[in-house]
């Protein structure tokens, strides 16, 4: 094995300025989340570097986002796939790219998507590279790359691809954003998107008083019922986030729209948070209005499992192992698509990779001598992963 390993490393350490090299190339091609044609410009030169690796590839539809990429290499080989997972949209707008445009300073890799995630994708890409060029052999690998995570999967089937094409996984390793403090991620919140719409009667304030219904006034009345949907000992929160309504200022509204953020622990708490919110919109304090709920986005939770932590124990046991930095673990607020891979069984660690901060904003960095330890510390797993799938 240290044989092995040595002539694994050594292959990482003669790639690094391809490595970058291959992060400028596909940062430089911009794919924000709601733009699909952008997003499948992407996903197409993903697929031709992959394909370059031996990997068998599709790109699935999601309509009306962009492509879902799935591709799998040995896929005769015995036991079951190692999956590397996660998303190729970005979260800021088409053009942002040219105010900020790749480059590295002091070992930080800058530009859109450099850090969430696109350097996630190529670490997997030189993991696969590096077991290549030791001819392994041992058991499938697996990709699968959502094009409209950043629009949080709106309209499109993404999830359910992802979950169709993760099932029968050993565990998977999703390459989302490495954490500043080197800790592995083993549990998200789910979100959803929430609107609720008021319609009312609208009626001059002054001369038609009574003839008027209020949206705004009832609209108040059930924003305080929505607060009380958080429950923090259960790991619900509830926030209303915008508020529009009125059309003049002496006029009785008759439409009023709020949105809401909701974030839940378990998946088996979408069901009743759902439920309270119909019966909220269905209660009327001012008689001849109605509400409507409309589900806008949604990512579930990505559950803490007993297998969860059993992959991150081994994770950590290898890197200790081997001589890599330590590993802590911790869960965050943000939602992620790991949480699909865990719902089908799959073992999934989240976070794994390239580290850096400043995630959705122009200030995203990674550093760069990050990608190459993270490339050879799941190599190395990879390489040991039997001694996790007893």
């Amino acid at each position: 094995m240290e044989k092995i390993l040595k002539q694994v490393y050594d292959y990482i350490d003669s790639q690094k300025e391809a490595i970058v090299e291959t992060l400028r190339e596909v940062v430089n091609i911009e794919s924000y989340g709601y733009s699909k044609e952008d997003v499948n410009k992407v996903a197409i030169k993903f697929k031709e570097l992959f394909e370059a690796e031996g990997l068998c590839c599709k790109l699935i539809p999601a309509e009306p986002n962009g492509y879902c990429l799935s591709g799998i290499l040995g896929k005769d080989r015995p036991g079951k796939p190692v999956i590397f997972a996660g998303h190729m949209d970005t979260a800021l707008e088409i053009g942002t790219l040219a105010k900020r445009p790749f480059k590295v300073v002091d070992g930080n890799a800058e530009g859109i998507g450099v850090l969430d995630m696109k350097g996630g994708i190529v670490i997997a890409l030189y993991v696969i590279k590096a077991l290549n060029y030791i001819g392994y052999n041992e058991r499938p690998i697996k990709v699968i790359f959502a094009g409209d995570e950043e629009a949080n999967h709106i309209g499109s089937n993404a999830p359910e691809i992802m979950m169709a094409e993760a099932k029968g996984g050993l565990c998977a390793f999703n390459m989302e954003t490495g954490l500043i403090d080197n800790a592995i991620c083993v549990g998200r919140r789910g979100r959803i998107g929430v609107q609720l719409e008021v319609t009312g009667v609208s009626s001059h304030a002054g001369n038609d008083f009574s003839s008027g219904r209020n949206a705004i006034a009832e609209m108040a009345h059930k924003i305080l019922k929505v607060q009380d949907i958080t429950d923090l000992e259960a790991g619900i929160s509830c926030s209303t986030t915008m508020i529009n309504g009125g059309h003049s200022a002496n006029a009785i509204p008759s439409k009023c729209t709020i949105d809401i953020d909701i974030r839940f622990d378990k998946v088996s708490q979408l069901d009743e948070i759902k439920a309270k919110l119909e019966d909220i919109a269905k209660e009327q304090v001012i008689n001849q209005t109605s509400c409507e709920v409309r589900y806008i986005s949604k990512m579930m939770p990505f559950e803490t499992t007993e297998d969860t932590m059993r992959l991150y124990n081994f994770i950590k046991d290898t890197a200790k192992e081997f001589g890599f930095r330590d590993f802590g673990y911790r869960k965050v607020g943000g939602a992620s698509d790991a949480s699909y891979l865990t719902i089908v069984g799959v073992p999934t660690l989240c976070s794994c990779g390239v580290v850096g901060e400043w995630n959705h904003t122009m200030r995203e960095y990674a550093i760069v001598d990050t990608m190459y330890e993270r490339a050879k510390l799941f190599a190395t797993a990879i390489l040991n992963i039997d001694k996790f799938d007893k």
